[in-house]
């Protein structure tokens, strides 16, 4: 039996949970994001996995040499491979001697979220592949930053945050491919998809209206507000706060600029309202969160 943290909704993990494993360390890092490091000792043992509902990334740290994925005949796992399963997947994989890696547990939208400001795409387009024991030196240098950090208290749970933040970003980049489903219907024309993120990310500062951005798109604001949330992942009144919280999340990592000056720049009335929205987003202080990235 397992001494199971938090209740955790991650079928991947509650599989792994199931078997002969041992949980080593585990995380919630914050945005419904997990991570979690196992270990194994058996002779010989099948695991499935059948469609989880969410994506994994997994990174072998040690072991692995004779685990290999049913249908992937001869292809076996080792140290500093990786294996991207997506949410719709279904795998069974054969486990063999000692094994230690790393699970890094998320959302398909915390992965597709992206999609828009880093490959011009609509999220629903875009999802993780399904690949077995490859390599990638980026993605490896990200987990063993994560390895290495410490998950205990609240500033060290955001700097993991932040790592596993930048680790989706290089996913979404290297493993993300283009849905086998038909192109879906409904939503912006790429065009104004653009034009519309362009005019947000350059307006951070300032008000920025459904009235504004209807007639931007040349649309009713009813239809704009439905459009949008189909091509963007979210209404945009949500889009924007996000983005200005992620602008000063920015801001405050690689500046020193004063927190009334963040606040100016991000669209926020004032220190107090910076202070409301970033605690609400992040779980702590701008200043707390400067403090924590700065070590």
């Amino acid at each position: 039996m397992h001494s199971r943290p938090a209740p955790i909704s991650h079928a991947v993990f509650d599989t792994m949970c199931g078997t002969d494993a041992t949980l080593e360390r585990f995380a919630w890092l914050g945005d419904g994001i997990a991570a979690a490091i196992w270990q194994r000792d058996t002779d010989e043992a099948l695991t499935v996995y059948a469609r989880p509902g969410h994506h994994t990334l997994s990174c072998y740290l040690d072991g692995g040499y004779r685990t290999e994925r049913s249908g992937a005949p001869r292809q076996y796992g080792a140290p500093l491979r990786l294996c991207t399963l997506p949410d719709d997947h279904e795998s069974e994989w054969v486990v063999r001697d000692h094994l230690r890696l790393l699970h890094v547990y998320f959302m398909p939208e915390h992965f597709t979220r992206r999609a828009v400001l880093e490959l011009d795409r609509e999220p629903r387009e875009i999802t993780l592949a399904d690949r077995t024991y490859f390599e990638s030196p980026g993605l490896l240098r990200l987990c063993q930053s994560l390895v290495a950090a410490p998950w205990d208290g609240a500033d060290d749970l955001l700097r993991a945050n932040e790592i596993t933040h930048d680790t989706l970003s290089e996913l979404l980049r290297s493993q993300g491919v283009v849905r086998r489903a038909p192109r879906p219907k409904g939503g912006l024309a790429p065009s104004v998809r653009r034009r519309l993120a362009d005019y947000i990310e350059a307006n951070l500062a300032r008000p920025v209206t459904l009235g504004m951005l209807a007639q931007l798109a040349c649309l009713s604001e009813f239809h704009l507000a439905r459009m949008f949330r189909v091509s963007f992942g979210m209404p945009p009144s949500a889009w924007i706060a996000r983005r200005r919280v992620e602008s000063a999340c920015t801001l405050l990592r690689t500046s020193t600029l004063p927190l009334q000056q963040i606040a100016d720049l991000c669209g926020y009335a004032d220190l107090s309202h910076l202070g409301h929205r970033f605690r609400a987003a992040m779980g702590t202080s701008p200043r707390r969160y400067r403090q924590a990235m700065a070590r």
